[in-house]
């Protein structure tokens, strides 16, 4: 049986829409950030949507995560707390 984590110890988490592909998303943040800040920045592919990327990262670093998408010229088109709310 597993554990539940409460909910003030669960990391709070940002989805993000990005127009490009997986790989070259997941080396900019791995690039910009290093080994260290890609882990702390907690970065997951959700999926595809129609030619954009879904990603996650952890609440605290998405300004992190902006800057390294920018510093390659990518932007991140919409921010959300909830999958739900990127629909909209």
């Amino acid at each position: 049986m597993a554990l539940k984590l409460k909910p003030a110890h669960r990391e709070n988490r940002r989805y993000f829409f990005v127009s490009s592909g997986k790989e070259k998303v997941e080396k900019t943040i791995l690039d910009y950030l290093g080994i260290l800040g890609f882990a702390k920045s907690g970065y997951k592919y959700v999926k595809k949507s129609g030619g954009k990327i879904i990603g996650s990262c952890t609440r605290e670093r998405l300004n992190d995560v902006r800057a390294a998408l920018a510093m390659a010229g990518l932007k991140i088109e919409k921010v959300s707390g909830t999958l739900k709310g990127l629909s909209k």
